[in-house]
């Protein structure tokens, strides 16, 4: 399961069933738990936490320093959780201390080629990040997130559950749960109505969320009375949806 090209730091942890390829580098402080399937060629540095159950591909670097040049080396933390897959020279670094010393990673979530996931993000789970997505520093990304190929995340932008970001585009404010976003910069398009459908919302849950979404982008109210609105509409599937807008830091995107 472990191949004898492969350089494992004697505090290593691995738990049962883990295999790993050749010339793969394990350092100090990494912990990994069972069934996870390291391929070749990766390069893992800790502290660095990582679940069950996980793929990590050739040639990924995980755990690594951060590129901020505020970092001083300190030994901030990776987190990564269950069944993931990380694809090719995917990225991801370890927090900072002028955060909360933590890069985390939730379930479920697939990396596909050259993404890279920055100092201090915060990630939930079942998201796909297509090929060179780049994620900067604290970003945070909800659940069932769909980000294109090549897009690119500004630092600090949250990214809101069940939304969608098209191809090559350029996000540089929030993006609010249940949104279509799309361009250089990112504009909302409409909701995510397929991606709601595939995962169990009721058909009058849907036409709600279109309801809420036509009040905040398509009606002349400003951002509080289009809350206002919304909450008449008295739908809890909205209870995110409106928490999201009132705590935008960012503010969202715009037409």
């Amino acid at each position: 399961m472990i191949h004898e090209t492969a350089i494992i730091d004697p505090s290593a942890k691995l738990g049962t069933n883990v295999s790993v390829g050749p010339w793969t580098v394990i350092g100090p402080d990494v912990v990994i738990g069972d069934n996870c399937d390291i391929r070749s060629h990766v390069v893992l540095k800790g502290p660095t936490t990582i679940g069950k159950n996980n793929t990590i591909y050739q040639f990924a670097s995980v755990g690594e320093d951060c590129q901020d040049k505020k970092y001083d080396g300190e030994p901030t933390e990776l987190e990564i959780g269950d069944n993931n897959v990380i694809r090719e020279s995917v990225t991801i670094h370890r927090g900072t201390v002028q955060d909360n010393s933590l890069t985390k990673i939730g379930d479920n979530n697939l990396f596909m080629a050259y993404v890279h996931v920055a100092h201090d993000c915060v990630i939930g789970n079942d998201n796909i990040f297509a090929n060179q997505v780049t994620l900067a520093g604290h970003v945070h990304v909800g659940d069932w997130v769909i980000l294109g190929g090549m897009s690119g995340v500004h630092q600090f932008c949250h990214i809101g559950s069940h939304s969608f970001a098209a191809v090559n585009s350029i996000i540089v404010q929030d993006i609010p749960p249940f949104v279509m976003a799309q361009g250089h910069n990112a504009k909302p398009r409409t909701i995510n109505a397929e991606g709601l459908k595939r995962r169990g919302y009721t058909s009058e849950q849907i036409q709600n969320v279109r309801r809420a979404y036509k009040i905040l982008y398509r009606s002349s109210l400003t951002v509080d009375e289009a809350l206002e609105a919304i909450s008449a509409l008295n739908e809890p599937v909205l209870d995110g949806f409106k928490a999201f807008v009132e705590n935008s830091s960012r503010g969202i995107i715009r037409p």
